[in-house]
């Protein structure tokens, strides 16, 4: 404790001296600053990458290893066990998760937070290379770090065509379209992989003496391109080549494979059906009934979505009739559109928000000098630019870094407020406007400054957040922090040279019309047309209309400050010296106030939820047989839900709304249609989906949510489904609302915990699409070696060579044809592999050149296999999930079964381990890094103000302000139907730095008082609250107004942002009432407190000396 005035330290204004009032009198210098900002910014623009939504590489490195044939079980021994241990011992390493499905093994490794993922990536793939254990038949492992792509638009490739011909068309709309300048990246999609069959009946090789090994063997040797060096020939270097490979075909017929002893030759021909075709994969894709091929276009570096989706159109409108009859073209999932509406409902929204600042301070403000207060916007935002590309290749244009320039809409002029509301208050006072310009500049400098820190360092922890999320939201921090640190700059050395060269109206007529060309030009170039060609003329119209009628609107201005200063005067001050009379009271009320806030959410009044669940213009059903289902089975079903969805969309409207339907046979997509990228075909037949992708929501009479409702109730229930799943929500983090991860040593037990969650699940209202994660798997044939047989010779390695090239095949060759893998297998035709007695009677042949069958060379034991095996951390594990309905709390339900069934388990099921899933998982994380940020926030702001104010009590009570923010935030929600979500946290954690500004200036006024004008406690405290309210109510109007475009959008596109606006927003308001009557009270308390262990102290030093000590001089002390 001291009795030092605890205050941030304040020069006496000087006019002549220091690098503010030079800047101020050297307008060349600041307007030189201003344009170096604005000229620069404007420069950059084509330098700055422009998408729909955040690309990034992902903090995962994923081992893909194939096994073609392999049931999950071998895969598991075979490639995911040599793996997992293998990786062990990397350092970076946070969780290894493994899954082991038919003919496929992955390993994904997720990195610890702040790793060198490189340098990860490189020790795995070191790791892996050193792996000797792979199987014989194992592939080539691909260690990669899984990166978001941007997929832009699609174009299906659809009619009355075979599947061969629409893939040679789709195959010529890819080069079409890669030989444009726009586009680098296209792939096809729902097709499948390329495949030349050699089929031998077995009567064929037992005419011939062969085996399909000697099949494979002749055509790998006789299909090949192979360079033979070169020669120095006297007319130049020669290059030898040996040209026999093959790419159709019917060229493998001709290529011999034995040799008899007349000279005759046998060939592939004579002894095998050669089929130039696709896989044996059950994959097939459908548009509004008919077969169709898609091809996926990506965004690649610089290139634009609004650019590349119009290359794409231009073809399709040019190209369209060049189709043969009955194949037509049409673009699907066209994300340039969303991406263009999200434009404009954004910058519709900053320029309401524009206008209302604008007004708001022009109403509190001198006009003349609220227009340069205002200026300060655009020179902030654009000056980031001139920066933005500096922070990283993460950091682009698109729907989150532009919400982020709107969320600074209202805060990046309260610096300027305060430093444009003392100049007006030194105006007021009649003094010149340079002289008033330096001193009111002088005199707000170092709160300010301070103010716009915290302001930041409440932001900072958005950094922190981890995984995929975070780095999606990344850009809200950069670009706030950025734009928040350039108006501190052009509110201290560009603004006062402005105000001080109030004259006239024609420089201020010339600004505006500056202010409008320079929004059109950032417009023009962000989208990429002169879509707003009204507001320039807007803008100069508005701009003469004020300079003809500047007069009234002064006169205006100058009743409605008259009116503040009433307001100031007659109501705030009386209300304010009440509350200091009365503070225990007002503090008491203060407290019950914040505990009936959080009371909200306790009481679920106000739901809590991960992320908000946002309509798309994509509707999507996933079906999920029992494992092996035949295709023909599955696509029964698919039939009846693209049935139920036209019968849905003629009972809510008609078909006018529906741009088209795409199914898919085989595998799932990603929600908007199509296989997810990099995939060419699942060939699992026991799946399938249906996606139905309408026209905007603003052009139909339905939402997603209730179309998808209506779907679910029309469909059904379906007997001999496993699961059937609907998805209409777009723009979250993916993964179930509810999802438990169980793991046990023994899995039968593991399978009966599953079971028993899920029932338990069942018991809950709102769960709907329950999966206790087992699947019964196909039947499968163990073979074991018989002892007769190993007695003629043949070994184990024979038995399973000889089998899987009879049913799975034998890769003879494997090459590129075009831009696409090309494999041949050599196998038994298709009707001698349908039967169990094509199995049995299989002839096995012994090193002699006997054969003998396959059950009497092995014993054969029937079961099943796993549909697929996942591990974690070296454990077998399940994961149970549940999807809720609409209207239902996942965080609710989740909490209810973890306190009521999770112990249950744990209880009747010893080494169970239960562990978060999904987006419960996703929560908690990001959770944790937000709390801890926060926390590191708190502590930097109290440093930093402890050593501005001298003080360790008053960042105290300069931080107050915070809860009653929250208590703001959630009235907001309320009052507005929206539940707490993550992104409103995020709102709260940068609400923070917003509210404590007002406090931090208050105080610092009241600081100012008792020390300049040597006041009593209370008569400072007093004038302090009075003279800082007009720009405390100020600051935070505009940052209302500045997002109240934004909270009431009634667009579903801006769903998802508009909770973390409402935090903002009514976090802002609602603290400002509360700091203006609170931290006035809060400042006597602790005022009271130090005075109230002074005199304790000097009765213990009375008691100790046995004299009264005599009482101190009356000096004003500050509450430290």
């Amino acid at each position: 404790m001291t009795d030092r005035p605890s205050r941030i330290p304040l020069e006496k204004p000087d006019t002549r001296k220091g690098p503010l009032a030079w800047m101020a009198q050297n307008s060349v210098a600041s307007n030189v600053l201003m344009l170096i900002l604005v000229v620069g910014g404007l420069l950059m623009i084509p330098r700055i990458k422009q998408e729909v939504f955040p690309e990034f590489e992902l903090d995962l490195i994923l081992i893909n290893v194939p096994y073609p044939g392999a049931s999950p079980e071998e895969v598991e021994q075979g490639v995911v066990l040599p793996i997992e241990e293998a990786v062990r011992a990397v350092d970076g390493v946070k969780e290894v998760r493994s899954t082991a499905t038919e003919g496929v093994g992955v390993v994904t490794l997720e990195l610890l937070l702040g790793s060198n993922a490189d340098r990860v990536l490189a020790d795995v793939k070191s790791a892996v290379d050193r792996i000797t254990s792979f199987p014989t038949d194992v592939e080539e492992p691909v260690v990669s770090r899984p990166a978001l792509r941007g997929e832009v638009i699609s174009v299906i490739v659809y009619g009355d065509a075979s599947e061969a011909q629409l893939r040679s068309l789709a195959e010529r709309v890819r080069e079409d379209l890669l030989s444009e300048d726009d586009i680098t990246t296209v792939e096809l999609s729902g097709v499948r992989p390329l495949e030349i069959a050699v089929d031998v009946p077995q009567e064929n090789l037992r005419r011939y003496g062969l085996t399909h090994s000697d099949v494979a063997n002749a055509i790998r040797a006789a299909s090949l391109d192979v360079p033979g060096g070169a020669i120095d020939a006297p007319g130049g270097e020669i290059l030898l080549r040996t040209t026999e490979r093959r790419d159709r075909g019917r060229e493998f017929e001709d290529i011999v494979v034995r040799m008899r002893p007349d000279g005759s030759r046998v060939t592939v021909g004579d002894v095998a059906t050669v089929t130039d075709g696709f896989s044996e994969v059950d994959t097939a894709a459908s548009y509004d009934g008919q077969r169709a091929v898609m091809v996926k276009v990506f965004r690649v570096g610089d290139q634009t979505p609004l650019e590349l989706a119009a290359t794409v159109k231009d073809y399709l409108e040019a190209h369209e009739a060049d189709m043969p009859p009955g194949v037509h073209l049409a673009t699907w999932n066209d994300r340039s559109e969303f991406y263009e509406d999200r434009i404009d409902l954004l910058l519709k929204n900053a320029y309401i928000g524009l206008i209302l600042v604008l007004v708001c301070l022009g109403l509190f403000l001198e006009i003349r000098l609220a227009f340069w207060v205002t200026l300060g916007i655009p020179i902030s935002f654009i000056g980031s630019l001139l920066f933005l590309p500096l922070t990283g290749d993460d950091i682009s244009v698109n729907m989150i870094s532009l919400f982020a320039f709107i969320l600074t809409l209202g805060m990046v002029v309260d610096d300027a407020i305060v430093v444009g509301e003392a100049v007006y208050a030194k105006l007021s006072e009649g003094m010149p406007p340079m002289r008033a310009a330096i001193e009111g500049v002088k005199s707000v400098a170092t709160p300010v400054i301070f103010a716009i820190i915290t302001t930041c360092i409440f932001f900072a922890p958005l950094l922190l957040v981890p995984g995929t999320f975070g780095k999606f939201f990344m850009q809200i921090p950069v670009v706030v922090i950025l734009v928040l640190l350039l108006s501190l700059v052009e509110s201290l050395l560009v603004l006062p040279a402005h105000l001080g060269h109030l004259g006239g109206t024609r420089k201020w007529l010339i600004g505006i019309l500056t202010l409008d060309s320079i929004a059109l030009f950032v417009v023009y170039r962000i989208t990429g047309e002169w879509s707003f060609p009204v507001l320039f003329v807007g803008g100069a119209s508005l701009a003469l209309l004020l300079a003809v009628s500047l007069r009234a609107f002064g006169n205006l201005q100058q009743r409605f400050s008259r009116m503040v200063e009433w307001l100031i005067t007659k109501t705030y001050a009386p209300i304010l010296a009440l509350s200091l009379r009365y503070r225990y009271v007002t503090i008491a009320a203060a407290v019950a106030l914040l505990i009936g806030g959080f009371g909200l959410i306790a009481g679920g009044r106000v739901e809590s939820e991960f992320f908000p669940k946002i309509d798309g213009d994509g509707v999507s059903a996933q079906l999920v047989m029992p494992f092996g289902t035949p295709a023909e089975r599955t696509e029964e079903v698919q039939r009846r839900l693209l049935e139920a969805s036209r019968r849905t969309v003629a009972r809510l409207a008609d078909e006018d709304v529906v741009r088209g339907r795409f199914a898919l046979l085989g595998s799932h997509g990603a929600l908007g249609g199509g296989p997810r990228p990099g995939s060419t075909g699942g060939g699992a037949s026991h799946m399938a989906e249906v996606t139905l992708f309408f026209v905007p929501s603003d052009q139909r009479p339905f939402t997603s949510r209730e179309f998808t409702e209506a779907w679910r109730e029309e469909v059904g229930d379906v007997p001999g489904v496993e699961s059937l799943s609907y998805a209409y929500a777009t723009g979250g983090p993916g993964g179930a609302p509810i999802d438990f991860q169980l793991s046990h040593p023994d899995l039968e037990q593991l399978e009966r915990a599953a079971t028993r969650m899920a029932e338990g699940l069942r018991g809950y209202a709102g769960t709907i699409e329950i999966n206790d994660g087992f699947e019964q798997g196909k039947e499968q044939l163990d073979f074991t070696l018989r002892p007769e047989a190993r007695a003629l010779g043949i070994t184990e390695q024979m038995l399973a060579r000889q089998l899987r090239d009879a049913f799975f095949g034998a890769e003879a060759v494997r090459q590129q044809r075009g831009r696409d893998e090309l494999r041949v297998y050599v196998r038994r035709p298709l009707e001698e592999r349908q039967s169990m007695a094509d199995v049995e009677q299989l002839l096995i042949r012994t090193p002699d050149g006997g054969e003998i069958p396959l059950a009497e060379a092995a014993e054969i034991r029937r079961g099943r296999s796993y549909t697929e095996i996942q591990r974690l951390d070296g454990r077998r594990r399940v994961n149970v999930t549940s999807d809720v309905a609409f209207g239902a709390n996942a965080n609710r339900i989740f909490q209810q079964a973890q306190q009521e069934l999770v112990p249950q388990l744990l209880a009747d099921f010893p080494q169970l381990r239960v562990e978060l899933g999904g987006e419960q998982k996703r929560q908690a994380e990001t959770m944790s890094a937000l709390g801890m940020g926060f926390a590191m926030a708190l502590f930097g702001m109290y440093a930093l103000l402890a050593i501005a104010f001298k003080s360790y009590v008053q960042p105290f009570v300069i931080a107050t302000a915070i809860p009653f923010g929250m208590v703001g935030a959630i009235l907001g929600h309320l009052a507005l139907g929206y539940n707490v979500s993550m992104m409103s946290f995020m709102g709260v954690v940068a609400l923070s730095g917003v509210v404590v500004n007002d406090s931090l200036v208050l105080v610092s006024a009241v600081n100012d008082y008792r020390r300049d004008e040597g006041l009593s406690i209370l008569e400072a405290v007093k004038a302090g609250g009075t003279r800082r309210f007009r720009p405390i109510l100020l600051t935070s109007l505009t940052t209302f107004l500045g997002l109240s475009p934004m909270i009431l959008e009634t667009s579903v596109g801006a769903r998802f942002l508009i909770p973390m606006a409402i935090s903002l927003g009514f976090g802002v308001l609602f603290a400002t009432f509360i700091t203006l009557l609170l931290v006035p009270c809060l400042y006597l308390f602790f005022e009271d407190l130090q005075r109230g262990f002074g005199k304790t102290a000097r009765y213990v030093r009375t008691g100790l000396r046995g004299r009264e000590d005599p009482p101190p001089a009356e000096t004003p002390s500050p509450a430290e």
